[in-house]
C-alpha cells in the first residue's frame, strides 16, 4: 500500500475522517453542507500515525524542496506537524498565527524566521487554501522565500489550484479526498452507490447547501 492509501485508511480507522451519507451532512462554520469532516488533530493522539505523517513531510520535503531551511507550521493544528517534522529532519522550526497578537511583542510569526531564508509551511488540511495564503503572505512579508506548502490532506477543490497558482506558490499533500473515497468504500463507510454523488461534491462543494 502506498503512502497516500495508508494514511487514508489510518485516517479513517482514527476518525480523524468522517464521511457520512448524503443523507447525514455536517454543516461547516461557513455554511457548506458536507458528507465529509476532517479534525488532523486527532492524529496527536496516534503515536504511529502522526509518526507516519512525519515520515511522509519529510520525504515530501526532501523531495519536492530539497533547500529548505526552515518549516513554519500554521497555527494552530499545524504546529505539532511541523515540530515533529523538523526534528526529524533536524531543521529549525517557527510557526505563524492567523494574525499578529495584540499584546506582548505583537508577533504573527512565532520563533526564527529571517529574510532571505527558505522556508516550507506545514498545514493539516487544505480547504479553500485562504488560511494558507495568509501564511506565505506573512512569511513574505518579513522577507522570506516560501517555496511551497505541504499539508496532511486536501478535499480536492478547484478554488485551492486558483489560489495557488494566482500567488504561485506550489503545494503537495500526502493524501486527499479523491484518494480516500474508494478506501471508505472498501472499509464500508459509505455505499458504493452513494460514491458518485460524493465525487461531485468535491468538484461542486455547495451541491448539497443549495
Amino acid at each position: 500500500m502506498n503512502m497516500k492509501k495508508e494514511l487514508a485508511k489510518k485516517l479513517l480507522e482514527i476518525q480523524a475522517v468522517a464521511i457520512k451519507s448524503p443523507e447525514e451532512l455536517f454543516t461547516w462554520a461557513s455554511g457548506i453542507k458536507s458528507p465529509i469532516y476532517c479534525d488532523n488533530r486527532l492524529t496527536m493522539s496516534y503515536p504511529k500515525v502522526r509518526d507516519l505523517i512525519g515520515e511522509g513531510f519529510k520525504d515530501l520535503i526532501l523531495e519536492k524542496y530539497p533547500e529548505a531551511e526552515v518549516l513554519v507550521g500554521t497555527a494552530t493544528a499545524g504546529i505539532p506537524h511541523a515540530a515533529w517534522t523538523a526534528q526529524k529532519m533536524n531543521l529549525p522550526m517557527a510557526y505563524v498565527r492567523s494574525s499578529a497578537k495584540e499584546h506582548g511583542k505583537g508577533n504573527q510569526i512565532e520563533g526564527i524566521v529571517k529574510s532571505g531564508q527558505k522556508v516550507v509551511v506545514i498545514e493539516d488540511l487544505l480547504s479553500t487554501g485562504g488560511s494558507s495564503m495568509k501564511a506565505v503572505k506573512a512569511l513574505q512579508n518579513i522577507g522570506a522565500e516560501v517555496l511551497g506548502v505541504v499539508a496532511i490532506f486536501t478535499y480536492g477543490f478547484s478554488k485551492v489550484d486558483d489560489v495557488f497558482d494566482e500567488e504561485k506558490i506550489p503545494y503537495e499533500t500526502l493524501t486527499s479526498y479523491s484518494v480516500l473515497l474508494p478506501i471508505a468504500i472498501e472499509m464500508g463507510y459509505i455505499k458504493e452507490e452513494e460514491k458518485e454523488l460524493l465525487e461531485k461534491w468535491s468538484k461542486e462543494p455547495y451541491i448539497f447547501t443549495k
